[in-house]
């Protein structure tokens, strides 16, 4: 089964540094990845898009902001958010890292304590379940911290994998995810699940979601997927 916990790809080529940080988030609940260049960077978001990439700008090979830039060019990897680190503090380098699609930037020496903040601070914006965060859409409250969802005020009983479909359609009410989305953002790409899977799941979180009445609010967009609202 897929992680509960945010995944963190952290990219930085010195391995002390690389493994206090790779130790903290772990510690605050994150999944960490590790890469030591750009060109493993790359190679490690096609296989598994990642909640969040920490990323240091000098690398060997393909340095920090080129790989910034291919990834924010992308359409399946534009959203996710980017935190660079440098050493470079001038003013100049810090527009154009943030220019190149940066989500935020970090001069070092830094604070661990402060990049964590960071980090769950990009997360609250753009996965909000995987930090606890509380999810409302029209008549239905998705409480990540405590596992509950409730539609008009009475609980739901949802099994594990039908709870976190609803926390991705929660996250961005009215997108349309295909199957394959679904599969990677809720099972993960480490096991094989045939997408008829997510059809069966989906069915589960309908009944799930109108045991107590209610309009049925996802929508099946013929030949594209699922969304909420």
């Amino acid at each position: 089964m897929a992680s509960e916990h945010p995944t963190v790809l952290l990219v930085e080529d010195e391995p002390a540094q690389r493994e206090v940080l790779a130790y903290n988030l772990e510690a605050d609940g994150f999944t960490v990845t590790k890469a030591e260049n750009g060109e493993e960077a790359l190679m490690l978001v096609e296989e598994a898009a990642p909640d969040i990439i920490v990323l240091d700008w000098m690398l060997p090979n393909v340095s920090g902001i080129e790989v910034c830039r291919q990834l924010k060019t992308r359409s399946e990897t534009r959203g996710v958010p980017i935190i660079m680190l440098s050493a470079r503090s001038e003013e100049v380098d810090r527009v154009r890292g943030l220019e190149t699609g940066a989500d935020d930037y970090v001069v070092k020496p830094y604070s661990v304590i402060e990049l964590m903040a960071r980090v769950r601070a990009q997360l609250r914006r753009t996965r909000p379940a995987t930090v606890g965060e509380r999810l409302e859409y029209e008549d239905i409250v998705l409480d990540a911290e405590t596992h509950r969802v409730t539609r008009g005020d009475k609980a739901l009983k949802l099994g594990p994998t039908e709870f976190r479909l609803l926390s991705t359609f929660m996250e961005k009410p009215g997108r349309v995810w295909s199957r394959e989305q679904l599969l990677d953002r809720v099972w993960g790409r480490d096991i094989y699940v045939d997408t008829r899977t997510v059809d069966v799941h989906i069915g589960r979180l309908r009944k799930a979601l109108c045991q107590h009445g209610g309009k049925d609010p996802l929508r099946t967009v013929r030949g594209a997927g699922y969304a909420l609202g």
